[in-house]
């Protein structure tokens, strides 16, 4: 699970199928979901993660609507598939992503 921003978003995203999670530091629950989100990695390697800090690229955040943190986004070949606003457990996220395959 990598932190990317918005220079090299595009790159990172542009392929396969991406969970985004959309956080900020100051943000409890967003903590919280980094925690799951780390969980899941462990378990399922093959889910691909990036975090972006909404604080440091707003740019980011505007284009996919963030009134909320965390928002999760999946994005499929650089296209937004889903979001979800709100904290998500591992096993809901696992079903999330792999809603996009």
């Amino acid at each position: 699970m990598k932190q990317i921003n918005e220079k090299n978003f595009l790159e990172e995203t542009k392929s396969g199928v991406v969970l985004v999670d959309l956080f900020a530091s100051w943000c409890g629950p967003c903590r919280m979901q980094s925690a799951v989100l780390e969980d899941v990695v462990k378990s399922r390697p093959d889910i691909n993660i990036v975090k972006v800090d909404v604080d440091e690229n707003p740019n980011i955040a505007r284009k996919y609507g963030v009134m909320s943190i965390p928002t999760l986004i999946l994005l499929k070949d650089g296209e937004l598939v889903k979001k979800h606003v709100g904290l998500m457990q591992s096993d809901d996220l696992i079903s999330f992503y792999d809603s996009a395959k």
